[in-house]
């Protein structure tokens, strides 16, 4: 038996052989090319009902970083500033604005949905008036943030704000909206194998400000304006041909895709009620895999849990676990306020698998593993 953590399932393709051979002869590899915007056209489309734009990007820490150092502009030499974060999030966040100049200040998150926690958001806000220069929310594991409640404090604190939802490709708000819908700071979205939304690598900035837009375009090709030369600070973030195909092709299937894995997370729940689970926000959430937490009296036993559903051929993990401030160069590189959840939840977080073709019978099988598990000491 092999129930893996996450099993890939890209585009395959041999099976879109003429839109290669359309790419060949078209001799367009690169450069935000043909099939790169019928991608980002459909994408908008399908995903976020014709409002506001996107543009795509290599990584989604790439992604990031660009975002960020648009959203903040040049970092004054030797003045510290801070990106506001949660603690509990991917190492690609604080490194993205460690690129940017930025020092990474990290919040708690809530102890029910596990994102970042509003009064510690504000208190640090406070504290550090005028120190912070970007707000940077995770929506974690796909869950959808109050975006409104980030445009307000971005208006009172004069903050700008750069949205990581590397997961939410796919997740939808309260109106049924694909998450971001509308809203005008950048929100960046991942693309990686592993993600929901799986090509190989990539990601999409998406942005209701369109001539924010535009800066992010430019900055993605080396800072190129009219004519061809260096205007503002540049990288090459452009997503290739093939990788705009992957991403194509996925978004044609991606709707019943999301569906199934909504539907076996909450067949989870139904097997495994005495667990504690993330509380959903929004109608609709993402899921790349099945996030839960195990009790303090079992967290000592996760490795030796993990290890025996590796020996059954049950893949599972533990994100974020350690979070950042565990880590020992962002504990050396960034600032910390009180993190009592986030501690927690990295004691005693679990992860469990989803992946687009996992049956139900596959799911029951892990759910009795994990309870034989956990009830044995096996």
């Amino acid at each position: 038996m092999s129930i893996p953590f996450i099993r890939p399932k890209p585009a395959y393709l041999p099976d879109h052989y003429e839109e290669l051979a359309d790419i060949r002869d078209a001799g367009v590899y690169s450069n935000y090319g043909p099939v790169n915007t019928r991608f980002e056209q459909g994408l908008i489309e399908q995903l976020f009902g014709g409002v506001g734009g996107c543009v795509t990007v290599c990584n989604a820490t790439i992604g990031l970083m660009l975002a960020i150092r648009e959203a903040v502009g040049e970092v004054v030499t030797g003045e510290r500033r801070y990106a506001l974060m949660p603690a509990f999030t991917f190492a690609a966040t604080a490194h993205a604005a460690l690129w940017a100049g930025l020092t990474p200040l990290l919040c708690d998150v809530d102890k029910e949905t596990w994102l970042p926690c509003a009064a510690a958001e504000e208190t640090l806000l406070r504290h550090y008036a005028g120190r912070i220069a970007v707000l940077v929310p995770y929506a974690t594991f796909g869950n959808n943030l109050d975006l409104d409640r980030y445009e307000r404090l971005s208006r009172t604190y004069g903050v700008p704000v750069v949205v990581d939802a590397a997961a939410s490709l796919g997740s939808q708000d309260e109106q049924g909206r694909g998450f971001g819908t509308g809203c005008r700071h950048a929100v960046v979205y991942s693309m990686h194998v592993t993600k929901t939304f799986a090509t190989a690598e990539g990601g999409v900035i998406y942005c209701a400000d369109q001539e924010r837009l535009v800066r992010l375009r430019a900055m993605g090709n080396f800072g190129f304006g009219v004519p061809r030369t260096a205007t503002m600070l540049g990288l090459n973030a452009k997503l290739s041909e093939i990788g705009a195909l992957l991403a194509l092709a996925k978004l044609g299937e991606f709707e019943q895709l999301v569906e199934r894995r909504a539907a076996l997370a909450a067949f989870y729940r139904q097997r495994l009620p005495t667990f504690e689970f993330q509380r959903e926000t929004g109608r609709r959430r993402a899921y790349q895999f099945m996030p839960v937490l195990i009790s303090e009296a079992q967290a000592s036993r996760r490795a030796t849990l993990i290890a025996a559903l590796a020996a059954r051929g049950i893949g599972a993990g533990h994100y974020f676990s350690p979070h950042l401030h565990e880590q020992p160069y962002f504990r050396e590189h960034c600032v910390a306020g009180e993190l009592a959840v986030t501690d927690r939840l990295s004691r005693c977080a679990l992860s469990l698998p989803i992946f687009d073709d996992m049956t139900l019978d596959e799911l029951g099988i892990v759910c009795d593993a994990v309870w034989e598990q956990l009830e044995t000491g096996a």
